[in-house]
């Protein structure tokens, strides 16, 4: 680490000889790999972008020049060149360092990136700011790793292209997206492209041309069948970029002078690299979805620690339960917004393949999609995050609800996901989702309270949602029938005194243990809609106190249903709402936030305990 070990920021990497830079790459692979191969975390496709991140460093004045990192689980190399190399061990913990970039966590971090295909709009909006505030500084979007199949990246470019700004857009292909076209001609075809020589001699020959309108409009076809037949551009160019590329993104003597170029360019510049994910390391260049996000493993071998015998997690039930009730109606399709191994659904797509619909990361399309499917008697499946849902909130009512159309959305990461942090936790759906008409909305307990609200979903004559925590169940055996749940039944788990508490979803299981200690009435609610009005009204008539537990947001969440119910009935009986509190929880261990957010046994019984007091 001869040459890591002396770079701690940007300005110090432009001080060393562009001759060493090389070398400089393989140590950062080297640390990369060294660092995950403890903490986990995203781990392929930082390793294939480790050239580029050292090429745009060199290149550009950071932090003044802006980076934008898309999707933003790229960046960990761009992590430890700004300062962070010693916080990478605490990377995704308590307390540590984001996996993702950070306004707040480094002057580094121009623009917040959890989400995908966000940076072409930000990029686009600072260097519009740049313009009408007379700076110089320049703005790149850095998108990839499948960002440009989402809608939001093609808007973007199409606003950018008439703007006539200064931005570069470099696109990431590392096999996810247009083209193999790489090579030595390719390379050398890139930087005479974007060299000044040859943007002036283009530039004065428009000029001249345009005098003679019928060779003009000949000759700017043949530019564009010329660099058609050696590059993808054409689209790009349309879009009003200059298209440069594709070039190897991990030859960085052909990246530096590229870049180098292209900085000098005017008006907006689109760059198209291929890389290889998991560069470097040989069992993630074989199976880089395998080595997409990892736990600790070994950096000789590549082979990841055994986990220890555990009880399968919500997203294999629901994997099991998709290919179960797929063999019993073949009307079922699956659908997911480039999710397939997150949300459980490779075996389905193994052993359906024509009924199984990847849609890449397009989200709003997902939604509408299943909608159309479901207006000619197809019954379709969503598996999606909770967070991922947010972007197709439009579709959700418009598409489906309003027109009450039988879709069922299988909705992982519900509540807290522990490292992912903030911008992926789900702490916002049962809110979101209750104040849509037409929608039932259920939160299991356990696995086979889970599998039997999917199917209740599944043969439900209209939307439906089930949303289900990551992580493991608590433990109980599965029914492998398929069987359906009374709609908007609640189900009585313990009779106590004073207290009732009402559990929505997993936290079931510490309700219960401090239940023990309160002697409380449980009930799992199942339903967050339709709302079991008449256990609700009677538990409030026979305790003292009601008490709601969720792992979501307390405001406008299952809590609030509770409170609107015995308002309109005219309950006088207090109630008490435990939920997740009204702030972006950062990332961490998840039973470690939980027990922050008072949602484990002992917080639950000091909640109740302290409200109690407060009472007497």
């Amino acid at each position: 680490m001869k040459l890591l070990d002396k770079i701690q920021t940007p300005a110090q990497l432009r001080e060393c000889p562009e001759r060493d830079l090389p070398q400089l790459a393989t140590e950062l692979r080297h640390f990369l790999i060294e660092t995950l191969s403890r903490t986990g975390g995203h781990f392929a496709s930082n390793l294939g972008v480790i050239e580029l991140t050292i090429a745009l460093h060199y290149v550009f004045n950071t932090p003044e020049d802006r980076l934008i990192w898309d999707v933003g689980h790229q960046s960990y190399s761009h992590k430890i060149l700004t300062g962070r190399r010693d916080a990478m061990k605490t990377l995704r913990q308590d307390a540590g360092i984001s996996g993702f970039p950070k306004r707040c966590e480094s002057v580094y971090d121009a623009f917040g990136v959890g989400h995908s295909s966000t940076s072409i709009s930000a990029a686009l909006g600072m260097a519009i700011a740049n313009h009408q505030l007379a700076l110089t500084s320049k703005v790149v979007a850095i998108i990839g790793d499948g960002a440009m199949t989402a809608g939001m990246a093609f808007e973007a470019l199409n606003h950018a292209g008439g703007q006539g700004v200064d931005l570069l857009v470099i696109l990431n292909d590392n096999d996810m997206s247009i083209s193999q076209n790489v090579g030595g001609l390719s390379n050398y075809l890139a930087q005479i492209l974007s060299s000044q020589f040859y943007t002036s001699m283009r530039e004065g020959s428009k000029q001249i041309l345009r005098r003679i309108p019928t060779v003009h409009e000949l000759a700017r076809r043949t530019e564009e069948h010329v660099k058609g037949m050696v590059a993808p551009g054409t689209f790009f160019e349309e879009l009003g970029f200059n298209y440069i590329g594709p070039i190897d993104g991990h030859d960085l003597p052909t990246l530096l002078i590229t870049l180098k170029n292209m900085k000098a360019l005017e008006g907006p510049q689109f760059l198209h690299i291929i890389t290889k994910k998991g560069k470097g390391f040989p069992s993630a260049e074989d199976d880089p979805c395998v080595y997409h996000g990892v736990t600790a493993f070994d950096p000789k071998t590549g082979k990841m620690k055994a986990k220890p015998a555990k009880i399968p997690s919500y997203t294999k039930i629901f994997s099991n339960w998709l290919c179960d009730m797929a063999a019993q109606d073949e009307r079922l399709v699956g659908i997911t917004p480039a999710m397939c191994e997150g949300s459980g659904l490779v075996a389905f797509s193994e052993l359906y393949p024509d009924r199984f619909f990847d849609v890449g990361i397009a989200e709003q399309h997902s939604v509408t999609f299943a909608a159309g499917l479901a207006c000619e008697g197809v019954k379709p499946v969503v598996a999606i995050y909770s967070t991922f849902l947010q972007r197709a909130y439009d579709q959700l009512i418009h598409d489906v609800a309003l027109q009450n159309l039988p879709v069922l959305f299988a909705i992982d990461r519900a509540g807290i996901v522990g490292a992912d942090g903030p911008t992926h936790s789900g702490n916002f759906d049962l809110s979101y989702l209750r104040c849509i008409p037409n929608m039932l909305i259920m939160a299991p307990a356990d696995e086979n309270e889970c599998r039997q609200m999917l199917t209740t979903g599944f043969k439900h004559d209209g939307p439906s949602a089930v949303r289900y925590p990551r992580g493991s169940g608590v433990g109980v055996p599965v029914e492998l029938k398929l069987t359906t749940l009374p709609i908007g039944k609640a189900q009585l788990r313990r009779e106590g005194h004073k207290v009732a508490l009402f559990v929505f979803g997993t936290l079931l299981t510490p309700a219960l243990t401090a239940a023990e200690q309160l002697d409380a009435t449980v009930v799992n609610m199942r339903f967050v809609k339709p709302l079991d009005v008449e256990m609700v009204v009677q538990m409030a008539q026979q305790h003292d106190l009601i008490v709601t537990v969720e792992e979501n947001v307390i405001m406008g969440g299952a809590g609030s249903a509770v409170n609107e119910c015995l308002q309109a009935h005219s309950s006088s009986t207090p109630v008490l709402n435990l939920g997740l509190p009204d702030h972006f929880l950062e990332h961490g261990n998840t039973a470690t936030l939980l027990a922050k957010c008072g949602l484990d046994a002992a917080g639950i019984v000091y909640s109740v305990n302290q409200r109690l007091s407060l009472t007497h």
